[in-house]
């Protein structure tokens, strides 16, 4: 599958609306302070852990004998299941679902995702994305606006996991 079109490269309007449910999707969360410096980081945290998620989904799918990756092929832990949860609550208000479909890339990989499987990705990074601005407050529970410093610990620590 090829990667949808960059947030970045939308239409500027778009990207100014992206932008703003962006950082309200953070204050909501955990009353975090975003920019639009960090949607940047933000992309590359959330395309990198898809990637990660579609391939151990890849190998799950293998080993059963399928050539296609299903929902049930990707390892979403209980708090991933948890945090998806808590954005399908938020996103009833911010309505970024939309603009994560199109951020999140579809690598390419051996096997093909099912509809499923894609129609599930926008919520998936919803999830990551909640997962991250709690990470940000467990990092430094004082925290109003992450940092490089703190997007790099982040980052590390999602890594350890998925």
């Amino acid at each position: 599958m090829i990667a949808q079109q960059p947030i970045a490269q939308a239409a500027p309007h778009t990207h100014v609306m992206a932008v703003a449910k962006f950082e309200r999707l953070f204050r909501r969360a955990v009353s975090l302070d975003v920019d639009k410096s960090d949607l940047k980081r933000y992309s590359d945290f959330v395309n990198h852990k898809v990637y990660d998620l579609l391939i151990r989904g890849e190998a799950t799918a293998r080993a059963n004998g399928r050539n296609v990756i299903a929902p049930f092929d990707l390892p979403i832990t209980k708090g991933l299941q948890e945090s998806i949860h808590v954005f399908r609550e938020l996103d009833e208000t911010i309505a970024l679902k939309p603009i994560l479909d199109q951020l999140v890339a579809r690598p390419p990989l051996d096997l093909d995702y099912n509809d499923e499987t894609e129609t599930q990705l926008p919520e998936i990074v919803g999830g990551l994305s909640v997962a991250l601005a709690r990470a940000f407050k467990i990092i430094d529970p004082d925290l109003k606006n992450p940092q490089t410093l703190h997007w790099q610990r982040a980052f590390s620590i999602f890594d350890l996991l998925l």
